[in-house]
């Protein structure tokens, strides 16, 4: 089987269906996302108002795909939104 990572992208919501559709032309076969909360150097974001709320975006493939998908949103959406990427192994159980 071969090796897949996790990627999770936590960023404003009003950019998550552009985000998403990003992930998705890069070749991402599906994506989790889910309202996120937090305090960071972005300020609080308590995700109880829609406008300055925060959404976690997590995607799992290998290690290529999830590079495309990092350099693309760094390039086009980091100097202009909150955006915070990592990745972590997986260990997937079917």
């Amino acid at each position: 089987m071969a090796e897949k990572s996790l990627l999770v992208i936590i960023t404003e919501s009003v950019i998550e269906d552009t985000i998403v559709e990003e992930i998705v032309a890069l070749g991402a076969k599906g994506f989790t996302a889910c309202d996120a909360r937090g305090l960071g150097t972005h300020g609080m974001r308590t995700g109880r108002w829609t406008v300055g709320s925060n959404v976690r975006i997590e995607v799992i493939g290998d290690s290529s795909l999830l590079e495309r998908i990092v350099a693309v949103l760094q390039e086009k959406y980091d100097a202009d939104y909150g955006l915070l990427m990592y990745t972590m192994p997986v260990n997937l159980r079917n």
